[in-house]
C-alpha cells in the first residue's frame, strides 16, 4: 500500500485513531461563549431573506404526481408541476369552498380539487393568487412575502454547492418545538460536536471563530468517526448566509466542496405560544476521487442512509433547539 501511495500520491481516505475517551476530551464550555454566539445569531437574522423559505427537497415534487403541501409561518401552500415539469406554488386552500388542495389530484398538469372539481393551472383565478417558487435543483424554495415582512428578492439566496451532477445529494426533513432561531444557534455551537455527538465526531476543535461581518465563519477541525478507530479528518467553516439558512463546508480533507445545508422553516405563525419548526437539512457530498463515481452510480441507495445519519443527529440537536426554546419563553435564557 505503502509503494502505492508513493508512486502515485494515492492517499486512503481514512485514518485510525488511537483508543478515545469521552470523558478526557477537552472541556469546550469556555471557548463557546454566549456572548459569541448569540453575536453570530444576531449578524444571520439581519441578513436579507428576500422572504424565500425552503419548503422541501426538489424529489418531494415530481410531473404527474400528487400535489405536495406545507405550512410555513401559519400559511398553507401546496405545490405541484405541471407535465412539463415546470414548479407552480399557491395557497393551500381552495378558493370555492376551502378545500385543502394538498390531498387533490394533479391532471395533465392542472390542479384539480377533489371536493368539487374546480382547476387550477398555476395562474390567478377567482382570488387565488399564485407564490413565486425557485426550484434550485435540490430544494424547492416558495416566496412568502405576508410571512417574511422584507423586501422581496427575484430569486433566494442559494448557498454554492459542488458543481451539477459531480455529488450525490440527500435532503432530511425534521420538525421540533422551537422556533428557527433555536435551530440556527444549535448550528453556530460547533463545539458541542463532539460532546454531545460523540458517535459520529471526534477531536473536534474550533480552530477560529468568527471576528465581524468580513470575518464571520467558524472554522473547525473535526474527524468524522466512520467505524471503530477509524475516522475521516477535515477541515470545515460554518457560515450563516440567511436568518434560516446555516452552511457547513468542507474545505480541506476528503470530501472538500461538500456541503450540508441547514434551513429552518417556521411552520407557526410569529408569537404561537407553540410554535413548530421544519429542519430541512440537505447534504451535498463530493469527491475528487475516481471511485467517487459508483457513488453518484448507487445514489438511490446511499441517499437512505445519509438520511437516517442526519437524523441520528438532529435526534439530539432538535432536543438542543427545543430546550434553547423552553428556556427563553420562561425567561431562563436571554432573547
Amino acid at each position: 500500500m505503502r509503494d502505492r501511495a508513493d508512486r502515485a500520491g494515492w492517499t486512503p481516505p481514512l485514518r485510525r485513531r488511537r483508543r478515545w475517551d469521552w470523558a478526557t476530551q477537552t472541556p469546550t464550555w469556555r471557548e463557546a461563549r454566549p456572548a459569541l454566539i448569540a453575536g453570530a445569531l444576531k449578524r444571520a437574522s439581519a441578513r436579507p431573506s428576500g422572504n424565500w423559505f425552503v419548503v422541501g427537497a426538489s424529489r418531494d415534487v415530481r410531473a404527474g404526481s400528487r400535489p405536495y403541501g406545507r405550512t410555513v409561518g401559519g400559511v398553507e401552500v401546496v405545490l405541484w408541476r405541471s407535465d412539463t415539469g415546470r414548479l407552480h406554488a399557491g395557497p393551500g386552500a381552495c378558493p370555492h369552498l376551502g378545500a385543502p388542495l394538498r390531498d387533490s389530484r394533479v391532471v395533465c398538469g392542472t390542479l384539480v380539487c377533489h371536493w368539487h372539481g374546480l382547476a387550477l393551472d398555476g395562474g390567478s383565478f377567482a382570488g387565488w393568487d399564485p407564490y413565486p417558487a425557485h426550484d434550485d435543483g435540490v430544494l424547492l424554495w416558495v416566496r412568502l412575502d405576508a410571512v417574511g415582512g422584507e423586501e422581496p428578492s427575484e430569486l433566494p439566496v442559494v448557498p454554492v454547492r459542488p458543481a451539477t451532477g459531480s455529488g450525490v445529494d440527500a435532503v432530511f426533513t425534521a420538525v421540533g418545538r422551537c422556533e428557527p432561531q433555536d435551530v440556527v444557534a444549535n448550528r453556530l455551537d460547533p463545539w458541542h460536536g463532539s460532546w454531545f455527538h460523540p458517535y459520529s465526531f471526534v477531536d473536534l476543535t474550533v480552530a477560529r471563530p468568527p471576528k465581524d461581518d468580513d470575518d464571520d465563519a467558524f472554522v473547525v477541525d473535526v474527524s468524522f468517526r466512520v467505524t471503530g478507530p477509524l475516522v475521516v479528518p477535515v477541515r470545515a467553516e460554518f457560515t450563516a448566509p440567511g436568518p434560516r439558512t446555516v452552511v457547513m463546508r468542507i474545505t480541506e480533507g476528503e470530501g472538500s466542496t461538500s456541503v450540508v445545508e441547514t434551513h429552518a422553516t417556521p411552520l407557526t405563525r410569529e408569537g404561537d405560544g407553540r410554535p413548530r419548526t421544519a429542519v430541512i437539512e440537505a447534504v451535498v457530498a463530493a469527491s475528487d476521487r475516481r471511485g467517487f463515481a459508483l457513488a453518484r452510480a448507487a445514489a438511490p441507495v446511499l441517499r437512505p442512509l445519509m438520511r437516517r445519519t442526519a437524523g441520528r443527529l438532529w435526534r439530539d440537536d432538535l432536543a438542543y433547539a427545543e430546550r434553547r426554546w423552553t428556556l427563553r419563553s420562561t425567561g431562563r435564557f436571554p432573547e
